[in-house]
C-alpha cells in the first residue's frame, strides 16, 4: 500500500478515537454531576430561614440518620456529637416517623453528656422535613420541669406539716371534753394545746413570709438599708425567747455604708438566724451578731455555742422544712422554714449565706451582701453612722468578728 495513503488512514483513525475518546468523557463528567446532585439534595425553599429564627434547638437528619444540619444549642443540649444524634430516644423517634410519616412529639429526660448524673429535660417534635429529611426540634424544661417539683414538693410538706399541729389540737381539744371535771389534766392538755397552737401559728407566718419573699421585686421596689439598724431591730424582737433561756445576745461591730433592698426582708432574714442561734444554744450561753465591712461587702455573722452541724447536715439546712434533730425542732417549735427563708432573702439581695460549724464548738453562720457606694460630693451615703460611733464599735465587736472569718 502506498506509504502516504496509509498515513492518512491513520491520521483519521487517531482523529476519530480522539474525537470519541472526548464524547466518552464529555457523557461521564454530566453523568457524575448528575449523580452528585441527585446524592445531596437541597432543603426545601424557606427552611434554613425559618430554622435561624425559630428560638429552639434543631438537628436535620438524612435517611441514614446522619446529622445534615444542627444548631448549636443542640450542642450545647448534648443532642448531637459531631455528625451523630447521641440519644437512642431521638433515634427511635426518627425512625417511626420515617415509616408512619405522622409527627411524633414527646417530653424526654435525656442524660447531659457521657459522664456524671447531670440530665437535661426536652420537649422534642420530629417531623418529616421534604421527601428526604427528618427536622427534630427540642425546647429545654429542665427548668421548668424542676420548678413544678419544687412547687408540688412544697405543697405536700406544708400539707404534712400542717397536719401535726391540726391533729394534735384536734385530739387535746376532744381529751379536754373528756377531762372536764378533772381540772389539773385540763390545765396540762390546755397548756399543751397553747404550745401547738404557737406551733402552728408559726408555720402559717413562715409560709406566709416565703410566699412574699419570692413574689417580692427587689430591684423596683428596693432603697438604701442601714444594716446596723436591721440588726438592732433583729435583736430586740429576740430578746425575750433569748432572756426565756438566759442567752446572752452580744452586738459588736457597725458598718458604714448602706446595702440596697427591702428594709423588712432583710429584718426577717436576719431575725430568723438570732432566733434559729437561740432555738440550738443551750441555756445559759451567749450568741454573738458582728458587723463588718470587706471588699465591697458588709458582713454579718451570727455564732452560738450549741453542739454543731455535721458536714453532711450543713449541705441540706436551707431546704425547705429540712430538720438536723426534727424531735428537738418540734420540742423547741422550729418549722424547718427560717434558713430557706434567709437564703432566698440574702439570694434576692444579691448576696449568700454560708456556714461554719463543727462537733462541739457551735455554728456561725455569715451572711455576705454587696455595699452601696458612697456618693461623689463626699457626702456620707443613707444610713452612714458618725465616724464616732464608727471608731468605738469596731473594738467591741472584734470577737465576732474572727469568729465569722471562719465561716
Amino acid at each position: 500500500m502506498d506509504p502516504v495513503l496509509l498515513s492518512l488512514v491513520a491520521g483519521l483513525v487517531g482523529l476519530a478515537l480522539g474525537i470519541f475518546g472526548m464524547l466518552a468523557y464529555r457523557t461521564s463528567e454530566i453523568q457524575r454531576r448528575q449523580l452528585l446532585y441527585e446524592d445531596e439534595p437541597t432543603l426545601p425553599d424557606g427552611a434554613a430561614e425559618v430554622l435561624s429564627i425559630i428560638g429552639r434547638a434543631y438537628v436535620i437528619v438524612d435517611a441514614i440518620d446522619g446529622v445534615v444540619r444542627a444548631s448549636p444549642a443542640a450542642y450545647a443540649f448534648g443532642l448531637v456529637r459531631g455528625h451523630t444524634v447521641v440519644h437512642a430516644e431521638l433515634l427511635d423517634l426518627t425512625s417511626r416517623v420515617r415509616r408512619d410519616g405522622v409527627i411524633e412529639q414527646e417530653q424526654l429526660e435525656l442524660p447531659r453528656g457521657p459522664f456524671g448524673r447531670g440530665t437535661i429535660v426536652v420537649q422534642v417534635r420530629v417531623a418529616a422535613l421534604g421527601s428526604e429529611y427528618i427536622l427534630i426540634l427540642a425546647d429545654d424544661r429542665t427548668e421548668i420541669t424542676r420548678t413544678e417539683e419544687i412547687r408540688n414538693d412544697f405543697v405536700a410538706n406544708v400539707s404534712h406539716e400542717l397536719k401535726t399541729p391540726v391533729g394534735a389540737i384536734s385530739l387535746l381539744a376532744e381529751t379536754i371534753h373528756e377531762a372536764a371535771e378533772d381540772e389539773v389534766a385540763v390545765r396540762r392538755f390546755a397548756q399543751r394545746m397553747h404550745k401547738e397552737s404557737a406551733r402552728l401559728s408559726a408555720l402559717v407566718q413562715d409560709i406566709i413570709e416565703l410566699s412574699r419573699l419570692q413574689g417580692a421585686d427587689v430591684v423596683r421596689s428596693g432603697k438604701p438599708v442601714n444594716i446596723n439598724t436591721v440588726i438592732s431591730e433583729a435583736v430586740d424582737r429576740n430578746k425575750l425567747p433569748a432572756e426565756s433561756k438566759r442567752i446572752q445576745i452580744v452586738v459588736g461591730g457597725s458598718v458604714a455604708l448602706p446595702v440596697y433592698g427591702d428594709p423588712d426582708l432583710l429584718m426577717t432574714a436576719f431575725r430568723n438566724l438570732i432566733d434559729n442561734a437561740i432555738r440550738y444554744s443551750p441555756e445559759g450561753t451567749r450568741v454573738g451578731v458582728g458587723l463588718r465591712s470587706r471588699d465591697g461587702l458588709v458582713q454579718v455573722s451570727v455564732t452560738d455555742q450549741g453542739a454543731g452541724i455535721t458536714p453532711e447536715e450543713q449541705e441540706r439546712i436551707f431546704e425547705r422544712f429540712y430538720r438536723i434533730d426534727a424531735a428537738r425542732s418540734r420540742q423547741t417549735g422550729g418549722t424547718g422554714l427560717g434558713l430557706s427563708i434567709v437564703k432566698h432573702v440574702v439570694s434576692n439581695h444579691g448576696g449568700e449565706v454560708t456556714v461554719w460549724s463543727q462537733a462541739g464548738q457551735g455554728s456561725t453562720f455569715t451572711v455576705r451582701l454587696p455595699e452601696m457606694e458612697a456618693a461623689d460630693d463626699g457626702a456620707p451615703a443613707a444610713g452612714r453612722p458618725d465616724k464616732a460611733s464608727g471608731k468605738s464599735s469596731k473594738k467591741g465587736g472584734s470577737t465576732a468578728q474572727e469568729q465569722g472569718v471562719r465561716a
